[in-house]
């Protein structure tokens, strides 16, 4: 087991890797930018070291930097956390030549997964389900046209690489495919370096789900149950729950039957999670792996009673997993909700600022996962997420009844939150009626 970890992320992430590892006795190193200098989890860390301005590129984004960060400190393993460098292969293999552990998978299974057009093909191969689209990128519009007119529209333009919703476009018609390409592909290409994009059947009103796994060295690998995403705007989760509301039993076992086979095919081992859209007949489409811990993981953690962070751990250490298939139980409900800096009746502009008042949900069945406090400012520099509101009960009935209690014991001043708009979600009858698809939000509230 390692001795001393160094956590190259920041905020809600940071701390929770912090405190799994204090749990494991593990001293443990945090890095900060200074735009997060003086942040209090930082306190909690045995150790931390400033590596840069606030902008990522010269901090969180700084492979050299995190490195030479790694090695003042003679660290023996880096946890990535979320975001940032987590699912960069390139970084996992520095960090391995190096003689630092990379807590994750290995970088070769990065590469094979980390672009979503190999993925897709890695998926066929194992016998799980793709959603109808091109066998490989699409260089030409005319390429994009005659497929499009073969499947009929809708159809989902999809950048190559990279994720969060950016390079993705719907087109009902070849002028706004022709339009759209020009755009996912410039996104892309910002965003991710990599203008590369390929074409998918556009399934309408889907449902999100995805099956969180776990792998350790010696080739075991396990599910843990399933999660639905599909409280969504713009492709950006703002609530997850497991158990799925109104999965058929049969589906939610094959569903997390191949979200195994698939990690498997990839030699993959650490946490990750395969993400499939379920239409309306309840058929399901691999459509991308993420090769790192979730926003959402503690989701997973409330039915199943697993610390996911430290079994990252416990396998990057070389220990073989502690539970086999069957032993793995899913139990009560759970429900998580994003608290985001953001304005929702601004079409949720982000909301940076001092926090002035703090007054954070308790009692039975909540739990909290944040590193705001009072008096604590929101950089503008970084992802918006300041806390992660969970619930769980027995049944899912119960656990929206404790969110609503939660979210209105919930009081956040100085800074505009995604509170409002999350109450009233949990008030509304389609929700309560597990009556959710990806497109719920813009649905049932147009201006969001």
């Amino acid at each position: 087991m390692f001795q001393r970890i160094l956590v190259a992320n920041r905020g809600e992430i940071a701390l929770r890797v912090i405190r799994a590892c204090k749990d494991m006795g593990i001293e443990v190193v945090a890095v900060y930018s200074e735009a997060d200098r003086g942040a209090p989890y930082l306190d909690l860390a045995d150790q931390a070291i400033c590596i840069g301005p606030a902008a990522s590129a010269d901090s969180y984004l700084n492979i050299p930097r995190l490195i030479s960060a790694a090695e003042i400190a003679d660290v023996q393993a880096i946890h990535p956390g979320y975001g940032f460098l987590s699912e960069n292969a390139h970084f996992a293999e520095v960090c391995r030549s190096c003689k630092i552990e990379f807590i994750g998978p290995p970088h070769e299974a990065m590469r094979k997964l980390g672009n979503k057009n190999e993925a897709r093909k890695l998926a066929q191969a194992a016998k799980v389900p793709v959603v109808p689209g091109s066998d490989g990128l699409i260089t030409k519009d005319e390429e994009a046209l005659a497929l499009a007119h073969a499947m009929g529209y809708p159809v989902l333009i999809k950048a190559a690489a990279g994720g969060g919703g950016r390079g993705m476009r719907v087109a009902h018609n070849d002028i706004s495919l022709r339009s759209g390409l020009a755009s996912a592909r410039q996104e892309a290409e910002n965003a991710f370096k990599d203008g590369s994009v390929y074409l998918e059947k556009y399934i309408e009103q889907p449902r999100h789900v995805e099956v969180q796994i776990l792998g350790d060295t010696q080739g075991n690998i396990v599910h843990l149950w399933e999660r639905d995403c599909s409280l969504q705007r713009r492709h950006q989760k703002l609530v997850e729950e497991s158990p799925a509301p109104n999965l058929p039993e049969k589906v939610r076992q094959e569903i997390c039957e191949a979200a195994v086979r698939l990690a498997r095919s990839a030699g993959y081992y650490s946490a990750g999670t395969c993400e499939f859209l379920l239409d309306k007949d309840f058929r399901f489409y691999f459509i991308e792996v993420n090769a790192r811990i979730q926003v959402e993981h503690p989701v997973t953690e409330l039915v199943t009673g697993i610390d996911l962070v430290q079994e990252q751990i416990r396998i990057a250490s070389g220990l073989p997993l502690r539970f086999r298939q069957k032993e793995i139980v899913s139990q009560g409900c759970a429900i998580e909700c994003r608290i985001n800096a953001e304005d929702p009746a601004n079409g949720f502009r982000p909301f940076p600022g001092l926090i002035t008042k703090w007054q954070q949900p308790g009692g039975p069945g909540v739990r909290v996962d944040t590193h705001a406090t009072q008096g604590y400012r929101v950089p503008a520099n970084y992802d918006s997420l300041v806390a992660k509101l969970l619930v769980r009960q027995p049944t899912r009935a119960q656990a929206i009844a404790t969110m609503k209690r939660a979210l209105a014991e919930f009081k956040v001043e100085g800074i505009k939150t995604t509170i409002p708009i999350l109450r009233d979600i949990f008030n509304s009858t389609a929700f309560a009626d597990g009556k959710v698809d990806t497109t719920f939000i813009e649905r049932h509230f147009a201006k969001a």
